[in-house]
């Protein structure tokens, strides 16, 4: 896969979390994932991630803030045998991509969330891959179910190469 075409898609990113006296939610990572489909010219390849940690925050039912460090040593692939995964899965972490040696996580932290009806909202936040750091803008769905706060976010799309 060429690097200028290979795009990370987060498919679902399902966070729960638990309400301890603050308005700080600790991310449940064993119950939280970060889907992605990375395309190339001749189809794609579909996978997970999983985070190391996050937090999200709130001021009563209204979503303020959170930051997530993402595992890219987890990084696997979801839609490929086992000898062709391994593959995909080493180049993947090599330096032509994630550099996962030497750069073992990731990071994602809010700077902006901004309301767009009913449970939805609209985050925007700074990512940090290999060290470089880009904006990224995303709609959400924010819910409140007693001291659970679930935040899912459907189809974000990254280029890795920026």
């Amino acid at each position: 896969m060429k690097k200028n075409l290979f795009a990370l898609l987060v498919i679902i990113g399902v966070f729960f979390a638990f309400k301890p006296a603050t308005d700080v939610y600790k991310v449940d990572v064993s119950k939280s994932k970060i889907g992605w489909i990375g395309r190339k010219v001749t189809g794609q390849h579909a996978g997970e991630l999983k985070l190391a940690t996050g937090t999200l925050s709130s001021s009563g039912k209204t979503l303020t803030g959170g930051s997530f460090v993402i595992d890219m040593t987890s990084i696997s692939n979801t839609d490929l045998d086992a000898g062709s995964a391994k593959k995909l899965l080493g180049h993947l972490k090599s330096e032509d991509f994630f550099s996962t040696e030497k750069n073992p996580t990731s990071n994602f932290n809010i700077t902006n969330i901004k309301s767009a009806g009913a449970d939805n909202v609209t985050i925007t936040g700074n990512l940090t891959i290999k060290g470089i750091t880009n904006e990224v803008s995303f709609p959400a769905t924010v819910r409140q179910r007693g001291n659970i706060l679930v935040a899912v976010a459907n189809g974000v799309k990254i280029d890795r190469t920026k």
